[in-house]
């Protein structure tokens, strides 16, 4: 079973990109489990048909610690399992406890056993966090590969960075490794080459560009991914590549950030920070 986690800036398109990712990988014919770990408890919807999924913390707020897998685990497209981790009460406690106390859960409810056969299990981290409970993914090889979506902004670069620098924190005790950065394109000048140089910078690679298309926000609103959505699209294909450069990648680093002068050079040599 592969472990994946998805971390990026927030906004960049995370959910998103690992929901109709997932969807390709279970057209593939993989059994595959999503852990939202953000607490809009938002990241397995499309792939729920645009169900508000009752979360792990409001299971166990509502019902005690007397639960079945069956409360906290909802079958989606294709066979996926989808779990939302949720949060606390708005400003009350931590809102990275939810991860630890739903990864925990799972784990004692035997989600992750060998008898599930599950191929990957993936979990959608809110923004560019990576600490505390929102670092639980990359520590204790609760995720084994990280993949970080971007793009060419520049906000969506620092956060990049900023992620390696927690991957090479945890990358020893927990054994996590970057398996590359997604280009969630915003249609930005020389996009395409710049996240290659950066990634090779980092020392991975680009491992794929998904570009802009209004297909997605179509198959949102019909409350799905675009391969079930709209299975002929450009854009489906597209997910379906990304699924399967996942699936094939064998190229797992210990990334090398950058420091910041040498981020912003970086930005400078592609015109997004004036000279």
């Amino acid at each position: 079973m592969r472990k994946v986690a998805i971390y990026g800036k927030g906004g960049i398109g995370k959910s998103t990109t690992t929901q109709n990712t997932v969807a390709g990988l279970a057209e593939m014919g993989k059994k595959v489990m999503v852990v939202g770990c953000d607490p809009k408890a938002d990241s397995t919807r499309l792939l729920l048909g645009g169900l508000a999924q009752k979360s792990v913390l409001d299971t166990l707020r509502d019902e005690g610690e007397d639960v079945e897998l069956a409360d906290i685990r909802k079958e989606g497209f294709m066979g996926t399992w989808c779990v939302e981790s949720g949060g606390p009460e708005p400003g009350v406690g931590c809102a990275g406890r939810g991860i630890i106390t739903s990864i925990n859960m799972l784990e004692s409810l035997g989600a992750y056993d060998a008898s599930e056969g599950l191929d990957y299990v993936f979990y959608d981290v809110l923004g560019d966090v990576v600490c505390g409970g929102f670092a639980m993914p990359i520590r204790d090889g609760k995720a084994e590969e990280i993949y970080i979506v971007c793009s060419g902004e520049m906000m969506a670069m620092y956060a990049a960075n900023n992620i390696c620098k927690g991957i090479v924190k945890y990358a020893q005790s927990g054994g996590v490794r970057l398996g590359g950065l997604i280009c969630n394109s915003r249609n930005v000048d020389n996009e395409r080459e710049m996240i290659m140089e950066l990634a090779k910078r980092l020392g991975t690679k680009m491992i794929y560009f998904v570009p802009r298309d209004n297909d997605v926000q179509r198959a949102e609103i019909n409350r799905m991914t675009v391969i079930q959505w709209k299975p002929t699209a450009p854009q489906a294909d597209h997910y379906r590549n990304l699924a399967k450069a996942i699936d094939s990648n064998d190229m797992f680093v210990i990334p090398k950030p950058l420091p910041i002068e040498n981020l912003e050079s970086l930005l400078m040599e592609f015109g997004l920070l004036d000279q």
